[in-house]
């Protein structure tokens, strides 16, 4: 263990001060009051060593840990609470991928990693004190660490994260975003919504930072352990991402015949190979295992039972340059620019939501979508029958069959996470129009509110567009109350009369002195919003922002308010509980009043639980970042990282944001160099041995 961490440190040392031996002096990292890096470099080289730095600074040992697991080494460095992760790393064979990427990488995406890994490395040198001793066998980080770092992510949370069931510990992952035109600006000028749902732990956190590459700001976020950014603006123009409901992953059953697998009737050998994983045992000593690995032509194997396995088969593995695309994105200064970066297609999940200074708005059902030889969605929705070779698919769609909009003549565009045919009403896209597979058709109750609040807003300020992110009402309140209120006029039942009294006098908010959300949530998690053989009327695409609607079955609706209202009133002696005394955000130490709900309730301030006690339930993830956009003569940005930008357990912005978010309000972003100047805490400058703080000067 010693020989190992000496040689960790030369190599470490080799890492940095090669680096700093080609530095610029002009680099420099302006932190301000909510530790938010503003970079200041006049050359990439040196901007993304800073940005490395910069995230080290701020989540140095959730790096180390997130970079040890993706390297599927996380069982010997930790113990065997991570063999199951490592074995599907290794099984999706990440790690001879990664070796593949490095090889056909873009020179500048190779630019970017070896100089943001060197800033890494350069902080863990300058500050081995802010790193944890389990954490320091991890070291040095290389290249290859940041992109199985992007495979684990992407493809493991993402592209395969259903097929792979490692999307069900939370119930709403995804995200809203919008794109108001000029012409329902009431200032004229375009404005954004960035607002990704992630939970609030691991990979899933983001990092917010602004970067000034000679002159060009900016400005926006992306997962630690990420280069660059991923959603973000800048003067000109900026976007969005939300998860689509793109199928880019099939999962195929195969059924086992002499050691092999049946295609198209014939027995056909599966690809074997083994890994060796080192498991630490709880005395330090580590023992060996043996996995074997078995692939076929549809996938590696996932998974085994008698007589059968499945296998996975994913988009994206042959596309390295992904981060290359967030580039150039954010390097674009029109719409033009920003599509060539579209173009490029290395980003395989993700709508791409925009607007720019030029009044232009944009969606993008982004991503790669393969050719499928059955022309129906419900066929692929599905663990398929893998015996036959047509349904192996090679190709993906062109960017020119994707569904895009553009400029609509509602003047708007949203998308919470529901398909693309949706993203204006009434409808511009024609599903009809794309092959079945391309997207379901469907609209839930959350994509329904981030509608209706722009349907009625024929002139949106900024300051409504605040309003309209942070808003807690519930869709499926408005639209199922009266039935619920008729059912129990009709029922005669005095507990349920009761209850109704307390639903008439809540607002229909999630917020914290919200009365009555409590009662209205337990109800509507025993009917279950979500299945539409509950409703009297389902869900049509004939009318996608006012259905479902009534009730299948009154009678049980009534008993379940009945129910609901027993226990509340057994737990509580009261029905009209205040929501933020039952819902708490309790992060790092702190304990607040929480607002929002899951979405499925159609709350576009999304906050779903993630843990609870006796008496408390508390949030687990939902809106992480959030950046309301205005492109004016001058940007004009609103901005809130849901759970402060930093990880380190002393650092004071652990959970900082989360006063603010409690309180449903947003901080200004500090854009301009002027901005940035008045709230600087500290500045650090680049030299020879990494960054130094230097006093601040008026």
């Amino acid at each position: 263990m010693k020989i190992h961490l000496i040689i960790a440190s030369l190599v470490l040392l080799f890492f940095t001060d090669s680096y700093a031996q080609k530095s610029n002096s002009e680099t420099q990292i302006s932190w301000d009051t909510w530790g938010v890096p503003h970079i200041t470099s006049d050359n990439i080289k040196d901007l993304f060593y800073a940005q490395g730095w910069a995230q080290m600074h701020n989540h140095a040992n959730l790096i180390l840990e997130l970079y040890g697991s993706s390297r599927g080494k996380g069982s010997e460095y930790w113990g065997s609470t991570k063999l199951e992760n490592d074995m599907l790393i290794h099984t999706l064979g990440f790690e001879a991928l990664a070796d593949q990427w490095e090889k056909e990488q873009d020179p500048e995406t190779k630019i970017i990693f070896s100089s943001f890994v060197a800033g890494l490395n350069a902080y863990a040198k300058a500050h081995p004190e802010a790193l944890d001793e389990k954490n320091k066998i991890v070291l040095p980080l290389t290249t290859k660490d940041i992109n199985m770092h992007l495979m684990y992510v992407v493809f493991t949370r993402f592209i395969g994260g259903s097929d792979l069931g490692r999307i069900q510990q939370w119930p709403d992952m995804g995200s809203n975003t919008y794109a108001i035109a000029p012409k329902r600006s009431s200032s004229g000028n375009a404005m954004l919504v960035q607002n990704p749902h992630l939970p609030w732990w691991r990979e899933f956190l983001f990092f917010e930072s602004h970067l000034n590459l000679d002159g060009k700001n900016m400005y926006g976020s992306t997962l630690v352990g990420f280069p660059g950014i991923a959603i973000g603006f800048n003067e000109h123009l900026g976007w969005s991402h939300t998860d689509n409901t793109i199928d880019n992953a099939d999962t195929y059953e195969l059924e086992l015949k002499e050691n092999g697998y049946l295609l198209d009737g014939m027995v056909k050998a599966f690809e074997s190979t083994k890994k060796t994983i080192k498991i630490k045992q709880e005395d330090g000593s580590l023992v060996e295992q043996e996995i074997p690995l078995l692939k076929t032509v549809h996938g590696p194997v996932v998974n085994r039972k008698e007589g059968k396995v499945l296998a996975l088969r994913m988009v994206g593995l042959d596309r390295p340059n992904m981060v290359l695309q967030w580039w150039r994105m954010i390097n674009s200064s029109s719409f033009d620019e920003f599509e060539t970066a579209l173009k490029m297609a290395q980003i395989p999940f993700w709508n791409v939501m925009y607007a720019d200074k030029a009044g232009s708005i944009f969606y993008l059902f982004n991503g790669l979508v393969p050719k499928r030889t059955e022309d129906s969605w419900a066929y692929w929705n599905r663990i398929i029958p893998g015996g036959k070779s047509a349904d192996i698919w090679t190709e993906v769609h062109d960017y020119a069959d994707l569904p895009k909009v553009k400029n609509p003549s509602n003047g708007w565009l949203q998308n919470a996470n529901d398909p693309p045919w949706t993203s204006t009403i009434p409808m511009t896209l024609n599903p009809d129009d794309y092959p079945g597979y391309m997207a379901p058709k469907s609209m839930a109750f959350r994509p329904q509110r981030s509608a209706r609040m722009l349907i009625e807003d024929e002139s949106i300020t900024f300051d409504e567009l605040v309003e309209y992110k942070l808003s807690t009402r519930l869709e499926f309140a408005d639209r199922i109350l009266d039935d619920l209120f008729a059912a129990v006029d009709a029922s005669g039942s005095e507990k349920a009369k009761e209850a109704k009294i307390v639903l008439e006098n809540w607002d229909r908010e999630a917020d914290a002195d919200s009365k009555g959300m409590l009662l209205f949530y337990s109800w509507a998690r025993k009917f279950n919003v979500r299945k539409n053989s509950n409703y009297a009327q389902p869900w049509s695409m004939d009318k996608p922002n006012t259905t479902p609607d009534g009730f299948a079955d009154q009678t049980t609706a009534v008993q379940l308010l009945e129910q609901s209202a027993q226990e509340i009133k057994s737990k509580f002696g009261r029905l009209d509980i205040p929501w933020g005394d039952f819902y708490r955000i309790n992060y790092n130490g702190k304990n607040l009043p929480a607002n929002g709900i899951e979405g499925s309730m159609g709350v576009f301030r999304v906050a779903w639980p993630g843990g609870k006690d006796e008496n408390h339930m508390f949030v687990g993830g939902g809106d992480s970042w959030v950046g309301i956009i205005e492109f004016g003569d001058e940007v004009k940005a609103k901005v809130l990282l849901s759970y402060g930008n930093a990880t380190q357990k002393n650092s004071p912005h652990n959970g900082d944001q989360l006063a603010l978010f409690s309180k449903k309000e947003l901080r200004d972003a500090w854009f301009t160099k002027e901005e940035v100047k008045a709230h600087t805490a500290k500045t650090e400058v680049l030299s020879e041995s990494g960054f130094v703080s230097k006093p601040n000067k008026d």
